[in-house]
C-alpha cells in the first residue's frame, strides 16, 4: 500500500465496494436507534452538478458518517426534484421530450454524486416525475380538495405576453420574464389555490418546538407575518362600492360604505391625514370603464386609469421593494371620514399597497411611519404628531405618550391601543383582529411538465375528483408542442383526446383540468417517501414513518428557508392531521450553508464562463481533495469565493497523511508504566484534543476549524519518529467522514476487515485533555513570596504578567522601584526592586 497516493484507483475501488456491500443502507428492522440526515434533493439540470451542491452534501455526509460510527442506523437518502420550467424550456427549444431530458440529467447527476463518495442510501432513490411517486402527490391534493383546502379562485397573476404563460412571483425578475427576458404584466385568471392560511397560527407558533437557526425562524415568521391589530372602518360618502359583498364587516342597514384598514398602531389614529387603497381594491376595481364614470364618483377618471395600467406591468416584488420611491394618485371627489374624530381625509390609490394583504387599504400617519412620511412629503400632505418622544423632523415610530389625541392624550401607546380599540368596537367602527402577511398558495401552472391535477370539469356535477383507483393520472404522450397556447392555457389544453373524458359521478361528458401543479408540489412531502419508497399501496407504511420521522437534521440553502420550508411544513401538518405523518413538524433541526462564489467573489454563471466543473476537479485532484477543500475553505454558513490554490493545499495535506504510514509501528502490546508516562508527554494529548475538537466542530458545523485541527495534528505526527497503529487508527476514524476513500484504504492497511464506516467513533480521554501545567515560584529580591500554576508552554511574557499581577506581589511592590524581572522558564520568576 505504501508508495504514491493515487486517488483515482483508491476512490474507484472503495465506491465499488460500498455499493456491492450496501454499506450505507438504512435498515427498517435494525435494533439500533435511527438518525435521519437530509439534504434538499437536487434539481437535475442539464449543466450537471454544481460545486454548491457538494458543500451541503459533504457537510451532511460528514454528520451521517459520524452518526453511523456512533452506533446509529442512519438514513441518508437521495432523489430528484425533476419537474419544472428549465426542463420544459429545453424541450421547447430542442423538441426532446422532457422525460428523456430528465433521464439524461439524472443519470449524469447520479454518476457525479457517486464519484464524490457520498454515503447515500441509493436503494431509496426517488424521482418526482416517476408516476409511482406523483401518484401520491396527486393523492395528497385530493385529500386537500375533499377537506376544503384546495379550491379555485380568480386572481391577478403575472403574465408574459411573449411566452403567453402565467408566471409565479419567483419567475419574474426585475419585472421581466425569467424564461424570455421580456416585460410582464398583470392579468386576471382562475387558478387553483391551497388554503395555507388556515395553518398560519400553527406554522408560526410551532417554530418554538424545533431546533432551527434563529435566522431561519425569523425568515419563517416574517413570511407568515403575524400581526395583532385593529380593523378600523373609515366611512366614505358620494360613492358606492361595486359589489357590497366584497367588503366584509360593513355596517348593515345603512346607505354608507366603508374603507376598512388594518393597523397595528391604532394609538396613532388621531394622526391619520390620508387613506391609501391598493389598485386592486373594490372601491376602484371595475369602476373605471367609460360607462361607469358617474357611478364611481372618481373625477380624475383618466388619470387613475392610466396609473392602474402602469401598475399592472409591475410585479408584487417591484411594488414593495425596499427604498423604492412611492407613487400614487389621489382619487378626486372621494373623501374618507376618520371614525375617531370625524375628520375628512383624502383617499389615494398607490401601488405599494397590495390588494390581497390585510384589507387592501391603509391609514397613513406620516408623523409616525417612514413610508407614509415619504409619501406625504412628495404630495404635500399634512404631518400631525400624536405620539411624543421623537426628535427632529424624522417620523417617530416607537411607542410613547399620546398627544393631540382627545380623551386619550397622556396615555402610553400600549394602553391607548387597547382603549381606542374598545371605543371603536363599541361604536361599530372597528374590532381587534389577528392578520397575516401569508396568503393562500397559488398552486397551478399553465405548463406541460408538471403533475396533472386529478380532477375533471363536468357541466352537471362541477369539479369532480378522480377516484383514487385512477391514480396516477399521467401526462399524455406528445411529440413536441410543449409551448403554451395562444390563450395562455397549458399545452395540455390542445390534446383533445386526453382532455375529453367522462365524469366519474354521472358518466356524462367532462373535460380534464389542464393546469399542472407547481414544482413545489413534489418537494413538499419527499422526506416522507424516503421511509418507504417502493410502496404501491400507500404513501408509506405507517410503522416505517414512525421509525424514521421526524428528520433529525436537515441542511439546505438559505434561499429555501422561506417557501420550500414553509410549504413542506404545511403539507406535513396536514398529513399529520389526517393520520398519515406521525409528527406535526417534519424537521427537528434545520441549518443552512453559504453560497460558493467564483474567484473574485462574483456569482458563478455559464454566461460569465466562471462555473467550476466538479468532474474536472475530481479528475485532477481526487474526490477526497474536493471534499476537504469545500469544508476547509471558510465558515460553512458564510458565502465564500472559490480558489484553485486551496485545492492544491488540500491535496498536499492528504499526501502528507498518506506518507504517515511510513512511520507506523506494529508495537501494540500493553505499555509499561514508564512507557505510558512517556507517551503522555508525546503525541497522545494532542491526538485526544484533536478528537474532541473535531467531534465538537462537526456538531457545530465548524468544518473549517475541524480540518485545521487535523492539519495541526498531522504536522506533529510528521515530527514523530514512529506512530503506533492505535494512534494512527484513531486519527483515521476522525478523518474518514471528510476523506472517506483514503481513510478506508489506510484503515484496511492496518489489518481491519470491516469498513471504517462501521468502526467506532473515537472518544477523547478526559485525562489527556487537561493541558500540562507547572508550578512557578515567584521571588522578590531572592525571597520566595508567592507561587502559581500555568501551562507548561507559557511564554516568558505570560510568566511575567502572571507574577506581576499577583495580589501578594502587587502589595509588596507598592511604592518600590522595579528594576528588572528575571525568568527561568518552567521554574522561577525573580523580581528585583
Amino acid at each position: 500500500m505504501e508508495g504514491r497516493y493515487d486517488p483515482r484507483a483508491i476512490e474507484k475501488k472503495w465506491q465499488e465496494k460500498w455499493e456491492e456491500q450496501g454499506v450505507f443502507s438504512a435498515h427498517d428492522d435494525s435494533e439500533k436507534p435511527k438518525y435521519y440526515c437530509l439534504i434538499e434533493f437536487p434539481y437535475p439540470s442539464g449543466q450537471g452538478l454544481h460545486i454548491g451542491h457538494i458543500r451541503s452534501n459533504t457537510a451532511m455526509d460528514i454528520v451521517a458518517r459520524k452518526r453511523r460510527m456512533e452506533g446509529f442506523d442512519v438514513l441518508y437518502p437521495i432523489g430528484w426534484d425533476a419537474f419544472g420550467l428549465p426542463t420544459e424550456n429545453y424541450a421547447i427549444k430542442t423538441g426532446i421530450h422532457p422525460r428523456e431530458v430528465t433521464r439524461q440529467n439524472t443519470d449524469n447527476f447520479r454518476r457525479q454524486l457517486k464519484r464524490i463518495g457520498f454515503s447515500f442510501d441509493w436503494s431509496r432513490e426517488i424521482n418526482t416525475t416517476d408516476p409511482e411517486y406523483f401518484k401520491w402527490t396527486q393523492w395528497i391534493f385530493l385529500q386537500m380538495l375533499n377537506r376544503g383546502l384546495a379550491y379555485k379562485a380568480t386572481m391577478m397573476i403575472n403574465w408574459c405576453p411573449s411566452c403567453k404563460i402565467g408566471l409565479a412571483n419567483e419567475e419574474v425578475v426585475d419585472g421581466k420574464c425569467e424564461r424570455c427576458g421580456n416585460g410582464t404584466e398583470k392579468r386576471e385568471k382562475e387558478q387553483w389555490m391551497l388554503a395555507i392560511t388556515k395553518y398560519a397560527d400553527r406554522l408560526h407558533d410551532d417554530l418554538d418546538t424545533v431546533d432551527y437557526l434563529e435566522k431561519i425562524k425569523i425568515q419563517q415568521r416574517n413570511w407568515i407575518g403575524r400581526s395583532e391589530g385593529t380593523i378600523v372602518k373609515f366611512p366614505i360618502s358620494n360613492v358606492q362600492f361595486p359589489n357590497k359583498s366584497e367588503i366584509s364587516n360593513s355596517k348593515s342597514g345603512t346607505e354608507e360604505d366603508f374603507i376598512e384598514v388594518f393597523t397595528t398602531r391604532v394609538d396613532t389614529l388621531f394622526g391619520c391625514t390620508y387613506v391609501v387603497v391598493a389598485p386592486e381594491h373594490p372601491l376602484i376595481r371595475g369602476q373605471l370603464t367609460d360607462n361607469s364614470k358617474q357611478k364611481s364618483g372618481i373625477k380624475n377618471h383618466a388619470e387613475v386609469l392610466s396609473y392602474l395600467e402602469e401598475t399592472g406591468k409591475k410585479t408584487e416584488m417591484d411594488r414593495t421593494a425596499e427604498g423604492r420611491e412611492k407613487t400614487g394618485v389621489r382619487l378626486e371627489g372621494i373623501m374618507a371620514v376618520n371614525p375617531i374624530n370625524g375628520e375628512e381625509v383624502p383617499v389615494f390609490v398607490a401601488d405599494y399597497v397590495l390588494g390581497d394583504y390585510g384589507t387592501g387599504a391603509v391609514m397613513a400617519v406620516p408623523a409616525h411611519d417612514k413610508r407614509d412620511f415619504a409619501f406625504a412629503e412628495k404630495y404635500d400632505l399634512p404631518v400631525r404628531v400624536v405620539v411624543s418622544g421623537g426628535e427632529g423632523d424624522a417620523p417617530f415610530t416607537d411607542d410613547g405618550v399620546l398627544v393631540g389625541s382627545g380623551d386619550f392624550s397622556g396615555l402610553a401607546s400600549g394602553e391607548a391601543r387597547g382603549k381606542i380599540a374598545e371605543r371603536l368596537e363599541a361604536e361599530g367602527n372597528g374590532k381587534k383582529v389577528v392578520k397575516y402577511k401569508l396568503r393562500d398558495w397559488v398552486f397551478s401552472r399553465q405548463r406541460y411538465w408538471g403533475e396533472p391535477i386529478p380532477v375533471v370539469h363536468c357541466e352537471r356535477c362541477g369539479i369532480v375528483a378522480l377516484p383514487e383507483s385512477e391514480l396516477p393520472l399521467e401526462l399524455p404522450e406528445i411529440d413536441g408542442g410543449y409551448s403554451p397556447t395562444d390563450t395562455g392555457e397549458s399545452p395540455l389544453a390542445k390534446i383533445e383526446s386526453w382532455v375529453n373524458t367522462t365524469c366519474p359521478i354521472c358518466g356524462g361528458p367532462a373535460r380534464r383540468e389542464t393546469d399542472t401543479m407547481p414544482n413545489w408540489a413534489g418537494s413538499s412531502w419527499y422526506f416522507l417517501r424516503y421511509a418507504d419508497p417502493k410502496n404501491d399501496q400507500a404513501l408509506a407504511d405507517p410503522e416505517k414513518l414512525k421509525r424514521y420521522m421526524p428528520v433529525d437534521w436537515y441542511n439546505g440553502g438559505m434561499e429555501h428557508t422561506t417557501l420550500h420550508l414553509l410549504y413542506s411544513r404545511f403539507w406535513n401538518k396536514f398529513l399529520h392531521d389526517i393520520g398519515v405523518a406521525p409528527t406535526s413538524e417534519p424537521y427537528q433541526k434545520r441549518t443552512s450553508h453559504g453560497l460558493i462564489l467564483a474567484e473574485g467573489g462574483v456569482k458563478m454563471s455559464k454566461s460569465k464562463g466562471n462555473v467550476v466543473n466538479p468532474d474536472d476537479i475530481v479528475s485532477d485532484f481526487g474526490a477526497d481533495t474536493l471534499r476537504i477543500y469545500e469544508m476547509f475553505m471558510g465558515p460553512f454558513d458564510q458565502p465564500i469565493a472559490w480558489g484553485q490554490n486551496g485545492l492544491v493545499g488540500s491535496r498536499r495535506f492528504l499526501e502528507r497523511v498518506w506518507k504517515l504510514q511510513e512511520k507506523l509501528t506494529t508495537h501494540n502490546s500493553p505499555l509499561t508504566t514508564g512507557e505510558r508516562a512517556q507517551k503522555a508527554k508525546g503525541i497522545d494529548p494532542l491526538l485526544h484534543r484533536t478528537i474532541a475538537k473535531v467531534s465538537e466542530d462537526i456538531e457545530a458545523m465548524r468544518f473549517n476549524t475541524a480540518v485545521s485541527s487535523m492539519m495541526i495534528l498531522v504536522n506533529a505526527l510528521e515530527k514523530e519518529s514512529s506512530i503506533s497503529n492505535d494512534s494512527f487508527g484513531r486519527f483515521l476514524r476522525i478523518l474518514s467522514p471528510f476523506a472517506p476513500h483514503m481513510a478506508e484504504e489506510l484503515w484496511e492497511g492496518l489489518g481491519n476487515a470491516e469498513s471504517i464506516a462501521h468502526s467506532e467513533w473515537p472518544v477523547a480521554d478526559p485525562a489527556m485533555l487537561a493541558e500540562e501545567t507547572v508550578r512557578i515560584v515567584v521571588s522578590v529580591n531572592g525571597k520566595v513570596r508567592d507561587t502559581f500554576e500555568i501551562s507548561a508552554d507559557a511564554t516568558e511574557d505570560d510568566l511575567k504578567a502572571k507574577a506581576l499581577g499577583s495580589e501578594k506581589i502587587v502589595k509588596l511592590l507598592d511604592d518600590q522601584e522595579l528594576k528588572r524581572v528575571i525568568v527561568v522558564p518552567g521554574k522561577l520568576v525573580n523580581i528585583v526592586v
